[in-house]
């Protein structure tokens, strides 16, 4: 018997990388290889030395296809068997190496913003819905667009074995969010990628195509981030109020490597207004969305548990933005 095995990888697109996937055949039963593909058409490589090499590296069932089939998420190599540049999970891999012993644990609340041809899903033709308000968490055919499609998604992501921690709608109408943990670094990024695919590929049997740009309509909407919460077990232990605090001291000296790495048209977002703190400003606070950095209210009170990075946008990277933060917290 045979089944099919999608390999999913981020390609070379620039200034925001792209997941691409394509199928092989496998023997039921039989390990993914390393297979290959041409880089010249995903920004990876030239045409004369086109050959780029896919290592996988997470393998979790098909739930699309089903009947024994696979997603199979790669890393992507050069001719020369070094990571290709475009490669952020090696450098991250590296990293959690390093800090293995710290136990850092992650949350990414991945927002996106479903389309339907230039519109957003559930907007008017070439005009403006409600201003927002009720669309946050509603409920009912004039609130909430797309609950078909988020529905579909959480289950194959569930079906899947994700990581999967919930589903909401947010502040725009046709704008959703997913989140992903408390997982390791790499399974939180892994697990983030695979979801991203999931979902591309499940609004395309609706004709709905998905956007992750961090401000998909200009004006008075909220843009769309990637909140990534993050603790080391130090962080999580008695006391560990203090370590987040030092963690927050040491993000703010290091606000311009993150900002750089934390998604395309960041400063679209982080303008100061739409619960977003400026990117020129950096500051952390409890309880305050409009902060940086928010740390909990019941963190607070608990004296431990983690700290919340509220720059990052929906379009991020996630294995550059795991490595930022276990860098700069834990080093």
């Amino acid at each position: 018997m045979s089944i099919k095995a999608e390999y999913i990888w981020v390609d070379g697109t620039e200034p925001t990388s792209k997941l691409r996937s394509k199928t092989k055949i496998l023997a039921l039963g039989e390990e993914p290889p390393v297979w290959g593909f041409d880089g010249s058409s995903t920004g990876q490589a030239r045409g004369g030395a086109s050959d780029c090499v896919l290592q996988p590296v997470f393998t979790c069932p098909d739930p699309i296809r089903g009947d024994g089939s696979l997603l199979v998420l790669c890393e992507v190599y050069g001719a020369d068997g070094q990571p290709h540049v475009t490669n952020q999970r090696a450098a991250l891999r590296a990293v959690a190496e390093r800090h293995a012993a710290q136990e850092p644990l992650y949350g990414m609340e991945q927002e996106y913003t479903m389309f339907e041809g230039r519109d957003p899903l559930g907007w008017p033709k070439g005009g403006y819905p409600a201003p927002q308000g009720p669309f946050y968490c509603g409920v009912g055919a004039d609130e909430a667009f797309g609950r078909q499609i988020v529905e579909r998604h959480m289950d194959h992501c569930l079906e899947a074995g994700l990581k999967l921690s919930g589903v909401n709608a947010e502040v725009m109408p046709g704008q959703w969010e997913f989140q992903i943990g408390p997982v390791g670094p790499l399974e939180v990024s892994d697990h983030i990628q695979v979801a991203r695919w999931l979902l591309y590929r499940t609004a395309e049997d609706f004709g709905v195509s998905i956007s992750l740009h961090p401000k998909p309509v200009k004006g008075d909407w909220n843009g769309a981030g990637c909140h990534t919460n993050f603790s080391t077990r130090a962080m999580r232990s008695d006391g560990g109020i203090d370590v987040i605090t030092a963690a927050c001291e040491k993000l703010g000296e290091r606000v311009d490597a993150h900002l750089a790495g934390y998604g395309h048209g960041i400063e679209q977002r982080l303008t100061g207004a739409h619960e977003t703190c400026s990117y020129k400003e950096f500051r952390y606070g409890v309880g305050d969305r409009g902060a940086s950095i928010r740390i909990p209210l019941a963190v607070d009170r608990a004296g431990k548990g983690y700290l919340e990075d509220r720059r990052p946008c929906s379009n991020i990277d996630p294995y550059v933005v795991a490595r930022l933060l276990l860098e700069t917290c834990c080093e």
